[in-house]
């Protein structure tokens, strides 16, 4: 099968397109780079042994994407490209609103026009807000987001439900998880943002490569043994 992959070269994308190698798939990756390196390229090359195909391009822009999916025909699409940090989506909701949903709705009109069936929407746990009891399970109900960027995953969810209700061609997983950490053994990919990291691991590790001075722990009122946030993580 031929996939699609947005936001290809990030973190967890570059190593879906490994991952779907392996597993015999042709996948294509699109992604405009803004919160990446294209010398991720070449770390996937170093593992999958050839050149992923790849377009540099926002998708947002309608007739760009298109056009990619005009000429390599995919099957299904991986959504991964938005915007997702937490405090930068306080800080300018209006650029998360525009990149997030905008991109999701050219990504489902797309899907349309081209009679692609099949999706993975990156979501977020976030999307429970504040959950009534833990563990929170595929049956518990979403909440108010309690950041814009939550609020962008809220209503692109909607958004594919209301699309799935209009025609029950579809078949769509979204994929709703916490904090994702680890690199690929090979060490060729792995966590690499632009700029000054919004997660924590990447800082952690920046830090003891020497590239920043030290690492701030926020908090100390959480009912904690020391009072800081204690965080779940997933590889």
């Amino acid at each position: 099968m031929k996939v699609l992959v947005t936001g290809g070269t990030g973190f967890i994308g570059s190593h879906t397109i490994v991952e779907l190698v392996a597993a015999g798939h042709d996948p294509v990756i699109v992604d405009n780079l803004s919160n990446s390196e294209v010398s991720v390229l070449k770390g996937i090359e170093k593992i999958i042994g050839f050149s992923p195909v790849f377009y540099q391009i926002d998708c947002t822009d309608a007739k760009a994407f298109a056009e990619v999916c005009e000429k390599e025909e995919p099957e299904a699409i991986i959504h991964f490209a938005a915007f997702k940090a937490v405090g930068e989506s306080v800080e300018n909701p209006i650029r998360y609103y525009r990149n997030n949903l905008d991109s999701m709705m050219v990504v489902l009109e797309t899907m349309k026009n081209f009679g692609i069936q099949n999706l993975v929407f990156s979501s977020s746990c976030t999307v429970y807000g504040q959950p009534d009891a833990l563990p929170v399970s595929e049956s518990t109900p979403d909440k108010d987001a309690a950041s814009p960027y939550g609020f962008t995953k809220v209503v692109c969810e909607q958004m594919i439900r209301d699309v799935c209700f209009s025609n029950p061609i579809y078949k769509v997983a979204m994929l709703r998880y916490f904090n994702p950490v680890g690199a690929h053994e090979s060490g060729e990919i792995g966590e690499l943002p632009n700029g000054i990291p919004n997660n924590l691991v990447p800082y952690i590790t920046q830090t003891a490569a020497g590239l920043r001075e030290k690492l701030t722990i926020f908090g100390n009122d959480y009912d904690t043994p020391d009072g800081t946030c204690i965080r779940d993580f997933i590889h």
